[in-house]
């Protein structure tokens, strides 16, 4: 009868340790995160300033936000530059179709702190 028993605990011990193994998923600890909508144009914005003023390094950049009007879309940006010893930031304005995201059109302005 101790035998019986034995064998019994035996193989609920093996089926509960075989159930847990095969349900058990494994925690993914890196965060996973999502691309902002913006980046497509931040990256436009950093390309075209880049172009723009050749010789500065662009230190800082900064999505300033979105302003929809009608059937357009203004994103906005500051990048702030350093040209030698001078530093100074430009506001860039992408303007593009809503719908089709086709370019409309690029500003920038020089702006000081």
């Amino acid at each position: 009868m101790r035998s019986i028993i034995r064998k019994t605990f035996l193989a609920l011990g093996i089926l509960i340790t075989v159930h847990s193994a095969a349900t058990h998923t494994p925690t993914n600890t890196h965060t996973h995160q999502e691309i902002p909508v913006y980046a497509k144009w931040g990256k436009l914005a950093i390309k075209e300033t880049q172009s723009k003023y050749p010789n500065a390094n662009i230190i800082d950049y900064l999505h300033e936000g979105r302003e929809s009007k009608e059937d357009s879309t203004i994103e906005k940006f500051k990048l702030w530059l350093k040209d030698g010893n001078n530093e100074f930031g430009v506001l860039v304005r992408i303007k593009y179709t809503t719908k089709t995201e086709k370019l409309v059109s690029i500003e920038f302005q020089e702006v000081s702190r």
